[in-house]
């Protein structure tokens, strides 16, 4: 039976100003915006959190001024105010103006807002709302809107947040997963696991390709960031990002498996009364249950990428 998945709305409420506007712009360099500036993180913004050139394939290119609205309503008044004070700032009169909201807007709000950009002489505007603003981050930059879930915070600053977004641009689906696929080449996803010498390393193993896959994000045992891949947010083919799911969730029940075996006693501490000591007693059926569920991940991330070899000496 397939289980129906359901994709739940994003809490942007729950991130503050800085985080949202650091998101509005990794999100328009990731649609090829240029000359983009984040005024916001200065405090000195004059009615403009951004400012960049909107490209066109048809015409010249949009010097916009983007507003991140990271509130509840979008506010006529103040609304009004900071165009007035984009209009006179010393970049000069924008060729049009964009707010990005968290939350809904109306279509009344949205003349009057309009209206007013045109008494100043700016016909140009453009309003997203929360979730308007969320299925174009769904449709064409997933890996961001991942990353702001799962609670990995953006580069501070502007240089960089572009070197993060613009790092796995041009690398494609089957780039990615050769890089991801070295995540695999341990000792933990090789060795039998009645060899297995160190439970404490196998543990840890898995927790690190599992962050690998998610985020992309490589650290040492000691959680020190050592190097960064594409994660599976940053898969094109939805097909094989299913697939990497489908892996991370397989990893997931390994480590489970481990889990409750070490609960029912199927793995136990050889009782020598040292934390650190490496040996452990397995049962057969301990054994045979983890070195199937460890082949299920591996069948799982072979399954888009028939390229992978590590197999279970």
């Amino acid at each position: 039976m397939k289980i129906a998945r359901t994709v739940r709305p994003i809490h942007f409420e729950d991130f503050s100003g800085a985080e949202f506007e650091r998101l509005v712009l990794a999100y328009h360099l990731c649609e090829g915006w240029t000359d983009l500036a984040w005024f916001g993180q200065t405090g000195s913004d004059q009615g403009r959190d951004i400012i960049g050139l909107r490209p066109f394939d048809d015409r010249p290119a949009q010097r916009t001024v983007i507003q991140c609205v990271n509130r509840s309503t979008l506010a006529q008044a103040k609304v009004e105010k900071d165009m007035a004070a984009a209009v006179g700032a010393a970049t000069g009169q924008p060729d049009a103006f964009k707010f990005v909201c968290r939350g809904s807007v109306s279509a009344q709000r949205r003349d009057e807002v309009r209206a007013a950009a045109a008494r100043l002489g700016v016909r140009e505007v453009t309003i997203w709302s929360g979730s308007e603003f969320e299925e174009y981050l769904r449709l064409r930059a997933e890996f961001l809107l991942r990353r702001l879930v799962d609670g990995v915070a953006f580069p501070d600053a502007e240089v960089e947040l572009r070197d993060f977004v613009e790092q796995f641009q041009d690398i494609d689906d089957d780039q990615a997963l050769a890089m991801l696929a070295r995540a695999f080449d341990r000792p933990a996803f090789r060795t039998p696991f009645q060899q297995e010498s160190n439970l404490h390393a196998f543990q840890q193993a898995i927790e690190d390709t599992i962050r690998v896959l998610s985020t992309g994000i490589w650290q040492t045992r000691e959680g020190v960031e050592i190097h960064r891949v594409p994660s599976l947010h940053h898969i094109r083919d939805v097909h094989v990002r299913q697939a990497l799911e489908l892996t991370v969730r397989e990893l997931d029940q390994l480590r489970r498996n481990f889990k409750a075996l070490l609960a029912t006693g199927e793995i136990r501490h050889c009782g020598c009364g040292d934390p650190s000591c490496p040996t452990f007693m397995l049962t057969h059926r301990a054994t045979n249950e983890m070195d199937r569920a460890r082949e299920r991940v591996l069948a799982a991330f072979r399954k888009p990428y028939p390229a992978f070899t590590v197999v279970i000496e």
